[in-house]
Order: C-alpha cells, then structure tokens, then sequence
C-alpha cells in the first residue's frame, strides 16, 4: 500500500484522522499530551511539503456540544509543542468548517470541532462521511487507536476519497508485527486491568504463540475465582463465564498470582491467595508473584504487556505494577506496551525511555494482538485499488 512519501500532497487539502481523545482537567487544559505528540511526525511532514491540513479527531462521550468536550483547548495545546500555527474551526461540517477550509494556506494547519458532537459520526453514517470527504482531496488514516471502531470517519471516508495509512498508523502496525509474527523467544505477555471480556481474545491468542502468559489485576482475580483459589469464592457472573469458557486455565504457560496485597475498605495486608476471607480483594500482586513474574521477565527477548497489575488509582496498589515495570525495562530487550492506564503510569514515572514501542492504541492494540481485522485498516486496503 502506498504511504504519504509515494503521492504529492503539495497544494492538497489533506484531511487527516488524528486521535486527540486525551483527559482534560477541570479548567480544561490538556493533562497528556502522548497522543498529541505522537501524530507529529504526519504534521510535520505534510507541512513541509505544503500541503494544506484539516485534523479530524473526537474527545470523549458528549452528549450534543458540549463546552467540556471542544477540541479547542488540543489546538492551543498542539500549537504549543510543535511550535506551529493551529487555527480551529467551531464546527466539523457547515459554513464555518467550510470557510476555514477555504482560507487555509499552503502549510498551514486546521483543526476542526469534536466530531462527536454529531451523532452520524457514531452510527457510521454515510452521509456524513461523505459530507467530511468533500471537504478535501485526500484521507489520511493516522489513528491506530480508533481503527477497531466502525464510525464515519473511521470506515466511511476511505468509500468517497483516496486514503492513505500515516506514519503512526504504519509504526504502530510495524511494531506489533514484529512483537506477533518475527518475536524472539521466549515471548512473554502480560495482561492485566479490569475487563477479562475485552481481553479473553488476547489470553486465547498468546496462549497459543507465547511462552508464557502473566495476569494481573482484576482479570488475574476472576481466574482465580474459576480455579476456585480465590478465597472462598466462586464465580458468578454469568456473562464472564460464557466468554471465558473457552479458555484453557489449565494450560502450564498461563500462569496467575500466588500471593497479593489483600485489602478490605482500609484495611490492606499481603497473603497468599488461598487466605482471602469473605468482603476481601486482592488489590495488587504480592511479593512473591512479584518475584516469580520478574523471574520469567529476565528471560524473555520479546515482551507484550497491557494493563496494569493492581489498582493503581492508588499509590499503596501500585507496588506490583511499577516492579514489573521496571523489570520489563531492564531487560533491554524488545517491549511493547499498550492500555491508556498502563501508559498513563509509565509517563508519570517517566519510565518510557525503557520500552521500545509504547503504543497509542488501548481497544484497538488488544483487538490487533488478539488477531481481529481492525475495520479502519481493513477500510483503507478495501478501497486502495482506486487509487491505481
């Protein structure tokens, strides 16, 4: 497939689809800038071969407009660390997007309003699609971490304009590829965090092609719960149980915690995971576990890990995750790092020099590792034939 490098963009209006979905805080500046800084590289290139920029992006679950959930404050944030002029549209379609569209210069960057403020773009409307395509004469694909999603602009656009993948596109398929298919043995995956449903794919999958295949955090709790080690516990959740059912918690590569940091209101104590009394959670991975996964990490060549070991909203549960990862960084050896959470936590331990690719994607890295076809790739290799 060809990349923004094969085609002439000069003088073009190049509508690119970036992901700014970054949290705010209550005076609504701009609390992480990873992903805005991670689309860079397809900025700076368009601009310096003069094409005009229109940036697509969504923020958060609005909804209709909402003040909380304009994309204005991304663009004063986008101008500050690239040092380039961002001008800003109110709107994503009608006449003020149009009219900005207009007035844009070679070079020059625009950023248009929250594109989920309209409903269609959700419902993956054809029209609105459409309407979005009009306004340029070429799709820029550069947000790896919405491509599971099937919206406007996401799968839509690619019908009505040529389209092409971006530089963080192409690197984040290029880093999980060499993690998935050219790994160097062992491969080690840790998953962790709190929804085992959106994650079942990912176990089922690295059972087959890891070495070894570490849990943590609450996913970690609810095999416990089926192996029946989780205290006096059972599992009762019907809907886990029949997307888990599959799964071989069996097999020797799937390997669970042996001890934990054991907590109940504010109350917290480590022990093994067979002591668990009746109101107890196992916030965080213990001392042994810790031990035990650093052992297996030492080993490892090529690391995969999503999600975090424990509850690391707080500092007394963070132990586990923060261990792990500074054995992962360690190693030296090729790592992979995925999950808004997991992210979030390395950035402010400012640990991300130690990993090789930190991934932008949450939803969409688990969809990409767990073997699924993301719809906004798919997208762009279903319509590349128009355009030769």
């Amino acid at each position: 497939m060809k990349n923004l490098r094969d085609i002439d963009v000069d003088n073009k209006k190049v509508l690119v689809r970036v992901d700014f979905n970054v949290p705010l805080t209550n005076d609504l500046e701009v609390e992480d800038d990873f992903r805005i800084i991670s689309h860079l590289p397809t900025i700076k290139y368009l601009k310096e071969n003069n094409a005009k920029i229109i940036l697509i992006s969504h923020l958060g679950k609005p909804k209709g407009k909402e003040l909380g959930s304009s994309l204005k404050p991304i663009a004063s944030k986008l101008e500050e660390i690239s040092s380039y002029e961002v001008k800003f549209a109110e709107d994503a379609l009608g006449e003020k997007a149009l009219k900005a569209i207009n007035e844009l210069q070679t070079g020059e960057i625009l950023l248009l309003e929250n594109l989920r403020f309209y409903p269609e773009e959700e419902e993956n409307n054809s029209e609105f699609a459409a309407s979005l395509a009009r306004q340029a004469d070429i799709f820029v694909e550069d947000a790896f971490s919405t491509c599971h999603r099937e919206h406007a602009s996401i799968v839509g656009i690619p019908k009505f304009i040529d389209a092409y993948p971006g530089f963080l596109l192409e690197k984040e398929i290029k880093a999980l590829d060499n993690a998935l298919l050219k790994a160097e043995r062992p491969l080690v995956t840790l998953i962790g965090g709190a929804k085992i449903i959106t994650k079942t794919g990912v176990i089922e999958n690295f059972l087959k092609k890891a070495d070894a295949v570490l849990l943590g955090g609450l996913i970690a709790n609810t095999v416990l719960e089926l192996k029946e080690l989780y205290g006096e516990e059972k599992l009762k959740d019907k809907e886990v149980f029949e997307a888990i059912k599959n799964i071989n918690f069996n097999d020797p590569k799937l390997i669970v915690p042996i001890d934990g940091v054991i907590s109940k209101d504010s109350y917290s104590r480590v022990g093994s995971v067979d002591t668990i009394k009746e109101g107890e959670d196992i916030a965080d991975i213990g001392p042994e576990t810790i031990n035990y996964y650093k052992e297996i990490i030492k080993k490892a060549k090529t690391i995969i890990w999503n999600g975090p070991m424990g509850k690391i909203e707080s500092e007394v549960f963070s132990k586990g995750t923060l261990e792990i990862a500074e054995a992962i960084a360690k190693t030296g050896n090729y790592s992979v790092v995925g999950g808004g959470e997991t992210i979030d936590f390395i950035n402010n331990k400012k640990m991300a020099p130690g990993f090789s690719f930190i991934s932008s994607g949450g939803g969409a890295m688990l969809e990409y590792i767990s073997g699924k076809k993301l719809p906004g790739i798919e997208a762009l290799e279903k319509h590349y034939g128009r355009q030769n």
